[in-house]
């Protein structure tokens, strides 16, 4: 069968979660019943799957009209390069291409990826957070 995509997130279970956050070393992996909340909870979801294998997930949180922010955006490392992410993102920019604005937090690493797909930093601004995960 082959790498495919979906929106589906009814068969995404807390250990594929777990083995994929913590295959690119997230400390968010170690919270498997959390993550699967917060993907339930998402205003969309596209997984990409090797096969029976969860290797790729893009979530959005969104207010429903004007601005979608790309919380999590991951590859298991085994996959990366291989277009998988690209086509996430952009099956994700096609759903919210009529809003205003999208938003994705990028560590230095990969700004250059997020780039390639229209992202560009916001003179002025700069990202904050609080996080308590340990």
């Amino acid at each position: 069968m082959g790498i495919y995509y979906t929106s589906d997130i009814d068969k995404i279970t807390e250990q594929e979660l777990q083995e994929l956050f913590l295959s690119v070393e997230w400390k968010s992996g170690n919270f498997p019943n959390e993550l699967l909340k917060t993907i339930k909870g998402s205003h969309s979801v596209v997984t990409a799957w090797d096969n029976n294998k969860l290797i790729g997930l893009i979530n959005a949180l969104s207010d429903g009209a004007l601005t979608a922010y790309f919380h999590y955006m991951l590859i298991n490392p085994a996959y990366q390069g291989k277009g998988i992410g690209k086509e996430m993102m952009n099956m994700m920019l096609d759903r919210y291409s009529n809003y205003e604005t999208k938003v994705q937090i990028a560590y230095p690493n990969v700004v250059e990826f997020y780039g390639k797909l229209g992202f560009k930093k916001e003179d002025g601004t700069t990202p904050m957070f609080i996080s308590e995960l340990i």
